[in-house]
């Protein structure tokens, strides 16, 4: 060899360039392959930056650039096709006596391959670089107020209202339509109605909603609709934010702003709105403050009881003594549900002598309605709640009441926070049935304006001493208010100086927030000094260079809030002994120091979204030991390793180990290696832990208890410290090495409790579930949803036939760039999958069917029901042929030809005709019917389907 290459030079220049380009193939096949690994190595690196800022996006909610999302099917591809490529050449040149005798053909025709694939990958990578930062988009999401019609009641004489707005809306000399009526009436779900139905009808191409409010707060609004218009405003100064909604609304040909519960005069130019001939396009709907069918809402809301012929004619008075108004009739309808006639006439006489009179935007009727409500909660537990809602935030998050509430003692005889934690659900569940509160979710609700009026009413009564203000009304020289008030509640939209040490003798509760955290707010250092029975300090958004002095003297102090505030030097907080609340939660806080863990009372720490924190004294987390609840989401602790004989500069999650009363656990972990074993074994009764190099949680998170994340970048992760997590609900596994089988490798009892898996990025998972070994368990009993996204190795779902008892709760199927994959299950009975709603198949090359039915399966029956199934999304999938299909052995896929009576379908008594060569649907498939606008957005997909073929 050594003589030939050393007169190939010469031979090689008398060639053509044709001739040399093929010589070099053979002569340089070895350069050729180590060209290809190096740049297969760079491929590899570019796309995983691309999928880190992909996922990034999608946390994001943006949606990711076609070319982007084509770059990735198609590099990786490009690398399994060439890294197959380079281990077959591997292996043949250990065949062939470690390279000493080599084909010179082979080597040849490899060595062009090996040039050919390098320079396909150096197209690809040089591709990416064209993507810059630009990879997504953001988009609008549609509010949920606008998909759905909860609340409303379809009244005769508001219809009529209903169809003069509209045709308001419809009138083109018309820009500006207002709605008003005394609180309570109705106003907000009727404009909502009307929103609602003008785009169902097409008469705007966008709906932009926002509340005014009592006192305008004109940032607030221009952030509300600029969020509504996909708009970043970044300006400070009102004007300029005016301007740029301005702009921005006037690209919108057809817009209906809606300005809800206006009190007094709004000027729209302030706030950046177009009317009139600015923008004819753009019209307005407003509601302000300033008797229908009162009986059959009432009847409905109280139960046919009323039709008792005793009961029914003092019914009928209460419900006339409600003024007709809907948030009256169905406060006082629920609050005398299943009372005695005598109850009825006690509430009765209370109505018709209301004990308000004159409060402003709220009538007499409504206001001794909602009173009477009030009286009637059946405990002292449900009116306290109730008045600390009114003293909150418009959206209040129930984890802020729970932190009050622990703080005032509201809970009697309840030992653990866990148990608070049900007993608050659970008031807050009875007040929702109450009508004093709006449902939304178990982490936040919303209580009605006219309800919260009253509330605040109610409360500024002796008895109760709640004070709520803002600096317009507030005047801290009253002093006799002060002596007597038991809770206050500020609002400060501007800088303001607080006065020297107040006499508040009875005063439990203080919350002082600020509009931003910007305000320099100047507390004197003896503030606190006649306050001494305060349990509750809440100061949101506030400057501190150090707390004021006097702090150390509230000694009955049990919870202490300083979220989203800059903070300074803290030591002093470790004086508060009997603290059990302490929340830092969203704060600017830098480091924990040693003092607080004087604080052994300590049941709840939130540093949740603490962005800055980096170091907490070694020791102190331990010795917090009756600390029952952690929160740490986004929070990046540099967490130290304990080692014998060695000193720490910084907490170990070691120390957590040493907290025996924790139930509660938020916390990210970028690094596994320094998890304790047994981590994540302890009984925890919610927890939502990441570990990995991102912090982050896919979207719908908080409706878990227990949620666990792992992304680590290809690595092992010791299989002792996953022991213990059998008990998750919400289950994320990102680039994780060497998983092959989900339930087997990572939980044998057959993940019990999980209802959400996701799992991505993941090359070396092969199924998730190999059914052919479950013996003892069943899988995933109480699974809703499985999304599976880039596991380009991934052959089945399920190897061998799914049983009846496994994924039987699963409502949600979606599959994005699984290569591998032929089909999504392999049903074994009819009743397989009996609550699946929606299905999203895209971008899986290899699919030959959506579900695969065995042969006896297939002649035993007629039909396989999917009667749930309300969504079916599929996409570029050039080899599926049917959405269910014969297949002998769960490996086999045979191609079966598809007769020309297959062609056509029926779903109900509407028949479809496809217009694509093969079946989707044949006829061992039933489905509910599902609505035109699905059928055509299915052929569209089939057409597109049908052109990759």
């Amino acid at each position: 060899m050594d003589i030939l290459k050393s007169i190939v030079p010469g031979v090689v220049n008398c060639l053509s360039p044709h001739a040399q380009r093929e010589f070099s193939y053979w002569y340089n096949s070895a350069a050729n392959f180590e060209n290809l690994k190096a740049e297969l190595d760079g491929l590899k690196d570019e796309r995983e930056s691309i999928q880190r800022r992909v996922s990034e996006a999608e946390r994001k909610s943006e949606k990711i650039e076609e070319k982007v999302e084509k770059w990735l099917v198609n590099a990786n591809k490009s690398i399994e096709e060439a890294a197959k490529f380079i281990l077959d050449e591997e292996k043949a040149n250990e065949r062939c006596l470690m390279g000493l005798f080599p084909n010179w053909i082979t080597r040849y025709q490899h060595g062009k391959k090996a040039e050919t694939e390098k320079e396909a990958l150096f197209k690809l990578r040089e591709e990416a670089g064209r993507f810059d930062d630009r990879i997504s988009y953001r988009t609008i999401p549609e509010e949920i107020w606008l998909k759905s019609h909860k609340g409303y009641e379809a009244f005769e004489s508001r219809s009529s209202t209903l169809e003069a707005i509209k045709n308001a809306l419809i009138d083109v000399s018309v820009s500006i339509i207002g709605v008003y009526g005394m609180g309570g009436i109705g106003k907000t779900t009727l404009v909502k109605k009307v929103a609602r139905q003008a785009m169902e009808d097409k008469l705007f191409d966008m709906v932009v909603f926002s509340e005014v409010s009592q006192i305008p707060d004109i940032k607030r609004i221009q952030q509300e609709i600029a969020e509504k218009l996909g708009l970043e405003l970044r300006e400070e100064v009102e004007s300029s934010r005016a301007s740029r909604i301005f702009e921005r609304l006037r690209n919108e040909k057809k817009i209906l702003v809606v300005l809800d519960n206006i009190w007094k005069h709004l000027d729209l130019e302030t706030v950046g709105i177009p009317f009139g001939e600015d923008h004819k396009g753009c019209k307005l709907l407003l509601t302000a403050r300033d008797r229908k069918e009162a009986w059959r809402l009432f009847k409905m809301m109280v139960g046919d009881d009323v039709e008792n012929r005793e009961l029914k004619s003092t019914a009928i008075d209460v419900a006339r003594a409600c003024g007709g108004l809907p948030i009256a009739l169905t406060t006082v309808a629920m609050a005398l549900r299943s009372k005695s006639l005598h109850g009825w006439k006690v509430s009765l006489g209370e109505l018709r002598t209301p004990s308000m009179d004159n409060f402003e935007g709220v009538s007499a009727e409504t206001y001794s309605s909602i009173e009477l409500s009030f009286n009637h909660l059946k405990d002292e537990q449900l009116k306290k709640i109730f008045l600390l809602c009114s003293q909150m935030e418009t959206r209040i998050l129930t984890l802020d009441l729970f932190k009050y509430s622990m703080g005032l003692g509201i809970f009697k005889r309840v030992n653990k926070m866990e148990d608070a934690r049900d007993k608050l659900y659970a008031l807050v569940h009875e007040l929702r049935n109450s009508c004093l509160l709006i449902e939304d979710s178990n982490e936040q609700f919303s209580m009605h304006d006219v309800v919260r009026d009253v509330a605040i009413s109610i409360g500024c009564r002796d008895q109760h001493g709640i004070l709520v203000g803002n600096e317009d009304v507030w005047d801290w020289r009253n002093e006799d208010a002060l002596r007597k008030c038991k809770a206050i509640t500020l609002r400060y939209d501007s800088n303001r100086h607080f006065p020297e040490g107040l006499e508040c003798p009875n005063l439990e509760f203080l919350c002082i927030s600020l509009k931003d955290s910007s305000l320099e707010i100047n507390i004197p250092g003896n503030f606190f000094i006649g306050m001494k029975k305060l349990r509750v300090l809440d100061f949101t958004r506030m400057q501190f260079s150090s707390f004021p002095s006097s702090i150390d003297l509230l000694v009955n102090l049990h919870t202490l809030c300083l979220d989203q505030s800059a903070l300074g030097d803290i030591a002093i907080i470790g004086k508060l002994k009997n603290l059990e609340v302490l929340s830092f939660l969203m704060s600017d806080i830098m480091q924990l120091p040693e003092e607080l863990g004087q604080l052994n009372k300590l049941r709840l720490l939130d540093l949740t979204n603490c962005f800055h924190l980096k170091v907490i004294a070694p020791n102190l987390i331990s010795s917090l030991t009756r600390l029952e609840e952690l929160y740490m989401g986004n929070c990046f602790i540099e967490w130290e390793v304990e080692r014998a004989n060695s000193k720490r500069s910084n907490a170990s999650l070691d120390e957590l180990m040493h907290l025996p009363r924790l139930t509660t656990l938020e916390i990210d972990v970028k690094n596994d290696s320094i998890l304790p074993e047994g981590f994540l074994a302890r009984k925890l009764e919610r927890f939502k832990i990441s570990i990995g190099n991102e912090s982050f949680m896919p979207p719908n998170d908080r409706k878990s208890l227990r949620a666990l994340k792992l992304k680590l970048d290809f690595m092992d992760i010791c299989s002792m410290k996953l022991q213990g997590i059998n008990n998750v609900e919400c289950l994320w596994l990102d680039k994780l090495q060497g998983i092959g089988d989900v339930l087997f490798n990572l939980d044998t009892e057959g993940f019990s409790q999980l209802k959400l898996l996701w799992v991505q990025n993941n090359p070396d998972i092969f199924c998730i579930v190999d059914s052919r070994e479950m013996v003892a368990c069943d899988a995933f009993p109480l699974l809703e949803s499985l999304i599976l996204h880039n596991l380009i190795n991934m052959e089945r779902v399920c190897i061998d036939r799914l049983k009846v008892e496994s994924f039987n709760q699963l409502k949600n199927i979606e599959a994005y760039n699984c290569d591998k994959l032929s089909n999504i299950f392999w049903l074994s009975t009819t009743k397989c999958l009996p609550r699946l709603e929606r299905i999203a198949v895209v971008n899986c090359s290899k699919m030959k069917e959506i579900f695969a039915i065995g042969e006896e399966v297939d002649n035993a029956i007629e039909k396989i029901e999917f009667a749930q199934l309300r969504s079916l999304s599929l996409g570029n999938l050039p080899e599926v042929t049917s959405f269910c299909r014969e297949v002998k052995t769960p490996s086999a896929s045979p191609n079966r030809p598809v007769s020309q009576e297959e062609s056509t379908t029926m779903y109900g008594s509407s028949e479809i005709t496809l217009d694509t060569s093969t079946l989707l649907f044949n006829e061992k498939v039933r489905m509910k019917p599902f609505s035109r606008f699905f059928f055509n957005s299915l052929l569209l997909s089939l057409k597109n389907m049908t052109k990759h073929r």
